[in-house]
């Protein structure tokens, strides 16, 4: 049975990576706007895949540095640069996962409405925003009892 403490510390976790995500969405959205637009305009591989793979990436590693250094720093005993790289190699490849499952909304919003990448990319990040917290809290960051990180 789950304590109301331990439910109010995973809102208080949930709350902090809601607001945090905001500067991921917002580089995700300026990355996926200069690709789209600038970069890959011609082509709607460029557009709608090569772009949103690379904006979600620029993301990951604002969303990954936030998460490491402010919403589970607890849960680490240790912070150093290999630390970092193990984490974030576990974040990276949850987040493929999660990438996947926004491409797959993005490109079913966009199927069905017509609507901007832009606006279909914001929607997706929505969707699949949640799953992302659920990796991070049960898996990449996951309460680890009675043992240390080893350098």
């Amino acid at each position: 049975m789950i304590s109301k403490a331990s439910w109010l510390r995973m809102l208080v976790k949930l709350l902090k990576f809601s607001s945090t995500s905001l500067l991921g969405t917002g580089v995700d959205t300026l990355v996926l706007w200069l690709c789209s637009d600038y970069v890959f305009s011609d082509s709607y591989v460029g557009v709608n895949i090569i772009s949103p793979a690379i904006s979600f990436e620029a993301a990951a590693l604002t969303n990954f540095t936030i998460a490491y250094f402010f919403i589970w720093n607890d849960r680490l005993s240790i912070q150093n640069l290999r630390s970092f790289v193990r984490h974030f190699l576990g974040y990276n490849l949850s987040c493929m996962g999660v990438f996947l499952l926004k491409m797959g909304f993005l490109l079913l919003i966009q199927y069905l409405f017509r609507w901007d990448v832009i606006l279909c990319n914001l929607l997706a990040v929505c969707l699949s925003g949640f799953f992302n917290f659920l990796m991070n809290e049960r898996v990449i960051f996951r309460r680890i009892k009675n043992t240390k990180e080893t350098e």
